[in-house]
């Protein structure tokens, strides 16, 4: 009997203990900003890599367009802090965007960031049939009459887009705060606006410009990497080549609310760290216009948390930042 009682206690305390976390049937992953563009993209590169895992949700896309990704943020920390099966996307303009304080008074500790599975550049398009042949065509031409001049870029004055934009236009001698833009929701709102010749121009990423450059009707100027991309952009310059050292990599990847419990929000890093090393994945990858760049859980968040830092200084010289 003095064997039983014992067994007995274990076995009740056992059955008491919470069940580990199980991957659901589906789950959700939200895109902020409106379809078409590489947001979208990152959520159907996990929705298609994750349906090849043993056991693996079904991924369903949602949109929840709005600021830029402020109103996702929002709604997922305010509202929906706690769902264990909903994946929000980020880029690293979502980690700028962080970093100017255009989510609020928030900082990266505010979530939980799951696992960043690929990266692309910056790159500057315009039309097909403009007279710019080259970035520095464009750049002379915005020196000449920045009015003569609308580039479409995701958000305002201060974002990755315009980033990307003012740092050429500072080499080339133009004040970046004379240039003209229009403020769209997403890449794919920005070609769809060059194509309808609302814009001249576009500052975007590779991944959304592969999207669009199929039928022929734009035309890269360059790209904002170290040297010369393989695959279907091996023939675009960089801004590099053309004598202008910009160089912006965006990572892409997934976050989760706060208030995702910690048994929910490791059994996502998991799931992503097995995706990713299978190799399967590289191909997708390699499909959907992105670069190998592969970090979950904790050493993602301490990535984050170092490219707010960067990001930080980097407005202080654009003085984007409010003085307190």
């Amino acid at each position: 009997m003095r064997f039983v009682r014992p067994l007995l206690s274990t076995m009740l305390t056992l059955a008491c203990l919470p069940a580990p976390a199980a991957m659901p049937m589906e789950a959700e992953c939200l895109i902020p900003s409106k379809p078409g563009g590489a947001m979208d993209l990152t959520c159907k590169l996990a929705q298609q890599a994750l349906h090849t895992e043993p056991s693996a949700p079904e991924l369903k896309l949602s949109y929840l367009p709005g600021g830029v990704g402020a109103v996702a943020w929002h709604t997922m920390v305010s509202q929906r802090r706690a769902e264990a099966n909903t994946l929000v996307t980020f880029s690293g303009g979502s980690v700028l965007n962080l970093a100017l304080g255009k989510f609020g008074k928030t900082d990266a500790d505010d979530v939980r960031w799951v696992a960043a599975f690929g990266a692309d550049y910056g790159m500057i398009a315009v039309r097909a049939d403009s007279p710019w042949r080259t970035l520095d065509d464009l750049l002379k031409a915005l020196k000449r009459d920045p009015r003569q001049v609308l580039i479409g870029m995701s958000g305002t004055v201060g974002s990755q887009d315009w980033i990307k934009m003012a740092l050429l236009a500072r080499l080339a001698g133009i004040d970046p705060r004379t240039m003209r833009f229009v403020a769209l929701e997403g890449g794919g709102e920005q070609f769809i606006a060059m194509q309808q010749r609302h814009v001249q121009a576009v500052s975007g990423d590779t991944s959304e410009a592969l999207l669009n450059a199929g039928d022929g009707k734009i035309r890269i100027l360059a790209v904002l990497s170290e040297q010369r991309l393989p695959g279907r952009l091996a023939r675009v310059p960089t801004a590099r080549e053309q004598g202008y050292d910009v160089v912006w990599p965006v990572i892409r990847g997934v976050w989760m609310g706060p208030g995702v419990r910690e048994a929910d929000y490791r059994r996502w890093v998991r799931a992503f760290a097995r995706m990713e090393s299978r190799p399967e994945f590289a191909q997708m990858r390699e499909q959907a216009g992105l670069y190998p760049f592969s970090l979950t859980g904790d050493a993602l968040t301490r990535y984050i948390k170092q490219s707010v830092a960067g990001y930080h200084r980097q407005a202080q010289q654009f003085k984007l930042l409010r003085e307190p």
